[in-house]
């Protein structure tokens, strides 16, 4: 079985930074890819950010670029996701997700296998 946990999360005024980790566990990785999804209340969940196993590929939503930056370390089985600048409008549960089957990475979340518990990002005005 494997364990997606997130951790990073808190509370921080409009214009600050945040730094969310997702550490995976659990079996043997091979190649695989990663992302980052947010739900707020009442909103579906949405896509945040993505990053292929090698790096090289990495994908954002439009209401992020520039601002939030994915990445990966394959030696510790770990991704980031740096936020910069945040909004009143990036507050939402951030979800780290996996793909064990593939290394490419995706916007979509029905591709994703495995999902972590999600950590609570509050950003104040």
């Amino acid at each position: 079985q494997v364990q997606l946990v997130e951790s990073g999360g808190g509370l921080v005024q409009a214009g600050g930074s945040l730094r969310l980790s997702c550490a995976a566990s659990g079996r043997s990785f091979r190649r695989y890819a990663m992302g980052w999804f947010r739900q707020s209340p009442g909103k579906e969940r949405d896509f945040v950010a993505a990053i292929s196993w090698s790096g090289s590929d990495t994908y954002y939503a439009d209401s992020v670029k520039g601002r939030f930056t994915i990445s990966i370390d394959t030696t510790r089985n770990t991704i980031s996701l740096q936020m910069n600048n945040l909004k009143p409008e990036d507050t939402a549960i951030y979800y780290c997700a996996a793909i064990l089957r593939s290394a490419t990475a995706s916007r979509l979340s029905d591709d994703y296998e495995y999902w972590g518990q999600g950590t609570q990002v509050t950003v104040s005005s």
